[in-house]
C-alpha cells in the first residue's frame, strides 16, 4: 500500500469545558454550569486567538506548518470553529486551505452516560461505576449508556487511517479533532503500550491547538514532532488586547 506523505493532527483551541471542568474540580463542585451537549461546547476567547495563530502558522516564512492537500475534522463545534477560523486567517495572509470533510470517527471519546459529568460528580453519584474505573484504569474502562474506552477508539481510528492511505496516497493530511484522537494517532502508529500512554498523559497531555506530525519514511509513518506550540506565541498576547 502506497500511505500518505504526511498526516498533522492539531487539537480544537481552548474550549469552554477546559476552563470550568478544571475550575470545578478545584473548586470541589459537582457542576460546570455547561448544560449544553459535549458537541455543542464552544471555543472561549483565547480558543479563538489560538485559531488564529494556528492558520497564520500556515504562511509563516517558513510555515510552522505545511498547508495541507486534504483536511478532516471533527464535526463537533469546537473543532469545526478551529479550523474555519484558521481557514480565515490563513486567508488573509494569501494561502488557500481545502474545504473540510466532517468525519464522524474523529469526535472525541464518547463518555456514555457520563458526558458533561464531573469527576467528583461522578464519585457521588455513581460509586460503583467510578470504582470499576479505578480497577479498570482510564484506557480500559467503558462509561455506561454507549460510552467508549481508548481500544475503542483506537477501532475507529484505524478504519478512518486505512482509508486515508487508499483515498490520499502521497498527499499531506491535516486533521483537527480532540486530545484522545491525537493520542490514539500516536498509539496506533507507533505501537505505543497503555504506559507509553501515561507517560504523555503525566507529562501535561495534549494542547490546545498543538501540533503532532507524522511523516513517511522507509515504507511507514513516524512521528516528526509531538504537541508544539511555538506558533502560539502571539494567541496569548492577541486575545489580552
Amino acid at each position: 500500500m502506497v500511505l500518505i506523505a504526511e498526516l498533522t493532527a492539531v487539537r480544537h483551541g481552548q474550549s469552554l469545558s477546559n476552563v470550568v471542568f478544571p475550575a470545578a474540580q478545584a473548586a470541589g463542585r459537582l457542576e460546570t454550569g455547561i448544560t449544553s451537549r459535549d458537541a455543542d461546547v464552544p471555543l472561549t476567547a483565547l480558543g479563538r486567538a489560538q485559531a488564529s495563530a494556528l492558520g497564520r502558522a500556515f504562511a509563516a516564512e517558513p510555515p510552522a506548518i505545511r498547508p495541507p492537500d486534504v483536511v478532516l475534522c471533527s464535526p463537533y463545534l469546537r473543532a469545526r470553529r478551529t479550523y474555519e477560523i484558521a481557514a480565515d486567517a490563513a486567508e488573509r495572509d494569501g494561502v488557500l486551505l481545502p474545504t473540510p470533510r466532517f468525519d464522524d470517527r474523529l469526535v472525541d471519546r464518547l463518555l456514555g452516560d457520563w458526558e458533561m459529568t464531573t469527576g467528583l460528580a461522578i464519585e457521588a453519584r455513581f460509586p460503583a461505576q467510578a470504582a470499576q474505573w479505578r480497577a479498570e484504569g482510564t484506557w480500559l474502562y467503558r462509561p455506561p449508556g454507549g460510552g467508549e474506552n481508548f481500544p475503542d477508539v483506537a477501532a475507529r481510528l484505524s478504519s478512518l487511517l486505512a482509508d486515508l492511505h487508499a483515498d490520499h496516497p502521497r498527499r499531506r493530511v491535516l486533521i483537527v479533532a480532540h486530545d484522545a484522537v491525537v493520542v490514539v494517532l500516536r498509539q496506533i502508529i507507533e505501537g505505543l503500550s497503555f504506559d507509553d500512554l501515561d507517560r504523555i498523559s503525566a507529562a501535561g497531555g495534549i494542547r490546545n491547538a498543538g501540533i503532532t506530525r507524522f511523516t513517511r519514511h522507509d515504507g511507514r509513518l513516524t512521528l516528526a514532532e509531538f504537541n508544539t506550540v511555538t506558533h502560539l506565541s502571539s494567541a496569548r498576547a492577541d486575545h489580552q488586547r
